[in-house]
C-alpha cells in the first residue's frame, strides 16, 4: 500500500498545494479550521487514489481492504498515528462513516475494471469519488440552519458539484486513462454518436482517428458538466460567506478546464487543458464579486438568526438526480 499518507496537517497542506494547485488556491479563502480540514481530507482521499493506482492486478484488491480496515479503525476510535489528523477531522465535524465507504466503493469500481455502460452508471461512479468530498466538506464548513428539505437540497447542490469537477476530469484525461487501461466515457453516449464502444475499449492505443470520433463525445459529456456546475453554484448561499466564496472559486476554477478543452476543440490527444496562473485569478476575482452581490440576502438571514452546523442528515446516491 501506498505510503504517502501526510501524517500530519502540515504535511495535508503540502500534499494538496503539490497535487491541486487549483483547490489549494481557493483553499486560501477559507477559515484557518476550514482550510487545515479540507487540506486533511484532501490528502486523505489522495492517499486512497495513490494506493489503488500504485499497485496492479490482485494487490489492488489487498490495498482496498487495507484501506477498509484503517477506515474501520477510524471510526472504532483506535487508527494508528498515521490517520490521527484524519480521525480527529472525523470526530470533530461528525463526518458519517458511509460517504468515506462510498469513497471506497468508487475504488472498488476501478479495481474491479468498471465499465460504464450508461451515462447514469458514470454518474453514480463520480458520486463516489467526488460529489462525497463536497458532502463532507458540507459537515467541515456548515450549511445554513433551515428546513429538512432545504437542507437536503443544499446537499444534492454539493454532490452536483463534485459530479461537475469529475466529469471534467473524466474529459480532461482521456488519453491518460486510456493508458492506464481506463476508459470512462459510457457506452450509451459513444454509441449516440457513433463511436464503436468495444473498439475504443479494446484498442491499446488512441489514434488521430479515434480522436476525431472522440470530440462529440467530450463535448456531450462537458455539456452535462455545465448542467451540474449551474445546479451546484446556486447552493453556496447555504454556506458561510468564506466558504462560499471558496467553493465560488473552486467551482469557476474548475469549469474553466472545460473551456480549455472547447479552446482545444474538445481533441484528446492535444495534450493535457491547464487553466494559467492569471486566469484562475481572474475567476477568484470574479468569484469574489458574486459572493459580495449576495451580502445584501446574507444580512437578511443573519437578522433571523439563521446561522450554520453540520447537516442533520446524509445524502445517499440515489437520492442525487440530475439538475433540472
Amino acid at each position: 500500500m501506498s505510503t504517502a499518507l501526510a501524517t500530519t496537517v502540515s504535511d495535508a497542506h503540502v500534499t494538496m498545494a503539490q497535487n491541486s494547485k487549483s483547490f489549494a488556491l481557493a483553499a486560501r479563502v477559507f477559515t484557518p479550521a476550514t482550510r487545515d480540514a479540507a487540506a486533511v481530507v484532501y490528502a486523505y482521499c489522495r492517499y486512497v487514489d495513490d494506493a489503488i493506482d500504485s499497485v496492479t492486478g490482485p494487490a489492488q484488491q489487498v490495498a482496498l481492504a487495507g484501506l477498509r480496515t484503517e477506515l474501520a479503525q477510524v471510526y472504532a476510535g483506535n487508527a494508528d498515528a498515521r490517520l490521527a489528523p484524519l480521525a480527529q477531522v472525523v470526530q470533530t465535524y461528525n463526518i458519517p462513516v458511509h460517504y468515506f465507504s462510498e469513497l471506497l466503493r468508487g475504488m472498488q469500481l476501478d479495481t474491479d475494471g468498471q465499465r460504464y455502460r450508461t451515462t447514469a452508471d458514470l454518474v453514480d461512479y463520480c458520486y463516489c469519488v467526488a460529489s462525497v468530498v463536497g458532502l463532507i466538506m458540507c459537515h467541515i464548513m456548515g450549511v445554513r440552519r433551515t428546513t429538512v428539505v432545504a437542507e437536503q437540497l443544499t446537499l444534492a447542490r454539493a454532490a452536483h458539484l463534485g459530479i461537475a469537477m469529475q466529469l471534467t476530469n473524466i474529459c480532461r484525461d482521456v488519453l491518460e486513462d486510456h493508458q492506464r487501461s481506463r476508459c470512462y466515457l459510457p457506452d450509451d453516449l459513444l454509441l449516440a454518436h457513433n463511436v464503436d464502444a468495444q473498439r475504443m475499449h479494446a484498442t491499446a492505443a488512441l489514434q488521430p482517428a479515434d480522436a476525431q470520433q472522440l470530440r462529440p463525445v467530450v463535448a456531450a459529456l462537458l455539456q452535462l458538466a455545465d448542467r451540474y456546475y449551474r445546479s451546484g453554484q446556486r447552493g453556496t448561499l447555504a454556506l458561510p460567506l468564506r466558504s462560499a466564496f471558496a467553493v465560488r472559486a473552486a467551482r469557476r476554477i474548475y469549469a474553466a478546464i472545460g473551456t480549455q478543452l472547447a479552446a482545444m476543440h474538445y481533441d484528446v490527444l492535444a495534450g493535457r487543458a491547464v487553466v494559467s496562473k492569471a486566469r484562475k485569478l481572474g475567476h477568484v476575482a470574479i468569484a469574489a464579486m458574486q459572493t459580495a452581490a449576495e451580502l445584501p440576502q446574507r444580512f437578511w438571514y443573519w437578522i433571523r438568526r439563521q446561522g450554520f452546523a453540520a447537516p442533520t442528515q446524509q445524502l445517499e446516491a440515489a437520492n442525487v438526480t440530475q439538475p433540472k
